[in-house]
């Protein structure tokens, strides 16, 4: 079982907070203009606050859980940079060769324990050395940050942005076939739970979904045909998104079927039952579906969502372990 990082007051002066809360990001259509904003490429991986207090380091996940022990190599690299204290903000990816993050082979390296191959990139500086940094204005903390980081050092990165130039930047973003940009309030401190000071515009559709059972394969496919995916909406009912089959490798159906095997269940857990047919797709047929205990949080991308509620073009991107399924709703963009 994991342990959940204490929560405590007000910090001594000499020690960073033992967790905060993070900042969190709205999803919008397009990337604001104008010179108050920040823009950088949005990380497909595990969000991770890094603690270090006089050689004692932590990874956190956004829950607070200390997932220290899984990353030693990361552990390694922060506990090298020229500070006694600090606290900081970032994302721990698996890099292609072409640079770019890659959230399935961040769940490959896990499995494989091969994390030494990880990039903890850092977008933000909370706390450093005797006091905290978190009330100053982004930008200011993002160039502190970046002075830290200036020498390379293996699996540790400063995640860099430019200022202004939102739209173009998205765009270009596109372009190269990343997942999309996050942009930031350079003006602003730190606001933990916060959804307005940044904002994501993604160039694909991908969101979290929790796995509510699985249909039997046909053909040579092993184990599993696809995943039955749902959402929790915000009175707390669960209802059904759609399927994913596409994107799951052989080594994945088995050890999905692994996973989800002791959580079978005789009663679906849906509260609102799944639509028998759609405009798109085949049928479900109910007489194939295995249920399951609401557990399971997946991460997938798809084209859009039908009018009758149902995912389209849905393909499997990897499990996500730093979520709990209560947590997954159903995003939609602001404008």
């Amino acid at each position: 079982m994991q342990r959940k990082a204490k929560r405590t007051g007000a910090p001594a002066v000499d020690a960073p907070p033992h967790w905060i809360k993070p900042q969190l990001t709205r999803l919008v259509d397009d990337a604001p203009a104008g010179s108050t904003w920040l823009h950088e490429i949005k990380l497909d991986g595990y969000r991770m606050h890094a603690r270090i207090d006089s050689g004692d380091i932590r990874l956190l996940t956004r829950t607070g859980l200390d997932w220290s022990h899984r990353y030693q190599a990361t552990i390694s690299a922060l506990g090298a940079l020229p500070l006694q204290n600090a606290y900081l903000d970032g994302e721990l990816c698996a890099v292609r060769p072409d640079g770019i993050t890659s959230f399935s082979r961040l769940q490959a390296a896990m499995d494989e324990r091969r994390t030494s191959e990880l990039v903890y990139y850092a977008f933000d500086l909370l706390f450093l050395n005797s006091g905290s940094t978190a009330q100053l204005p982004l930008i200011e903390c993002k160039t502190r940050l970046q002075g830290l980081l200036a020498k390379p050092r293996p699996g540790l990165l400063f995640c860099d942005h430019i200022v202004g130039n939102g739209p173009q930047f998205y765009e270009h973003a596109c372009r190269m076939g990343l997942e999309g940009v996050v942009s930031k309030r350079i003006d602003r401190p730190y606001a933990p739970g916060d959804r307005g000071l940044w904002v994501k515009s993604k160039c694909l559709n991908r969101e979290e979904f929790v796995v509510v059972g699985w249909t039997d394969p046909t053909g040579s496919r092993p184990r599993i045909g696809s995943l039955l995916l749902g959402y929790y909406t915000e009175d707390g009912s669960l209802r059904y998104a759609g399927r994913a089959g596409t994107g799951i490798t052989v080594a994945e159906l088995k050890r999905l079927a692994r996973r989800l095997t002791p959580l079978k269940r005789a009663r679906m857990p849906l509260d609102v039952p799944p639509p028998r047919e759609s405009r798109f797709g085949t049928p479900l047929e109910l007489s194939r579906v295995h249920w399951v205990k609401p557990e399971v949080v997946v991460e997938v991308t798809y084209l859009t969502w039908t009018e009758d509620g149902l995912l389209r073009q849905v393909s499997y991107q990897g499990e996500r372990r730093d979520k709990p399924a209560r947590q997954v709703k159903r995003a939609a963009p602001h404008t």
